[in-house]
């Protein structure tokens, strides 16, 4: 039924599950380093703001405008213009390798924003209730804001990831590896209609999967 309904796909099968293989490992690689940035900018972010419970004009402006800055770029022109950036921290700029640090610096400063709103929801009245008892800046933070943001922080983790998927596929273009990469080699180049099909397929299960599996962690965690 493979070579029936999808023949060029039969015929570079290694390459094919190859490309799925690189596409899963940029997304966990990049989606694990990501999530510890944008954690640690996010709660920068809140405490330092105006009104947080150690507030910095400086800090906060300088995290807020670098984010601003980073989302306002394109994607695809962000990829090239780190692609000097790329090759002096990963040795290459091409492959999984070269793929990891553009997806990270891509992908940190709207999964930062998304942790920093849900952080935002976090009820005012839980912060003061844990100054008046003595808690200290980092208590607070572990105990109130990130004990209590877990559910949302776990929803805008599963929102990232699913754009994540979205970038891997965009960093193909430009020899990145990954779907992405074997839909434009084989589907786009050689036009080859059945590997793009076959592409958007599994970029398709691999969303659905991540969005189930969030789905559940927050369920669970809401119990």
């Amino acid at each position: 039924m493979l070579n029936s309904l999808f023949p060029n796909v039969g015929t570079n099968w290694p390459e094919f599950t190859q490309s799925i293989v690189e596409t899963i490992e940029m997304v966990i690689l990049s989606g694990i380093i990501s999530l510890i940035i944008s954690l640690v900018i996010a709660v920068i972010l809140v405490v330092t703001k105006h009104d947080g419970i150690k507030p910095n004009f400086i800090i906060f402006n300088v995290f807020d405008k670098l984010i601003n800055l980073f989302r306002s770029i394109p994607f695809i022109i962000l990829i090239v213009a780190l692609i000097p950036l790329t090759t002096l921290i990963s040795g290459t700029a091409i492959g999984v390798t070269g793929t990891i640090f553009p997806l990270v610096v891509g992908i940190t400063p709207f999964f930062a924003r998304q942790i920093e709103s849900a952080l935002n929801e976090i009820d005012p009245g839980l912060i003061e209730t844990g100054k008046a008892i003595g808690l200290s800046n980092f208590q607070i933070v572990k105990s109130i804001y990130l004990h209590e943001g877990i559910i949302s922080i776990t929803r805008m983790t599963t929102t990232t990831i699913v754009s994540l998927i979205g970038l891997t596929a965009i960093v193909g273009v430009v020899g990145g590896g990954g779907l992405g990469n074997f839909a434009i080699q084989y589907g786009y180049q050689q036009n080859q209609f059945d590997v793009t099909m076959a592409c958007i397929i599994v970029l398709l299960i691999l969303v659905t999967i991540v969005q189930v599996i969030g789905t559940l962690i927050a369920e669970l965690l809401t119990r």
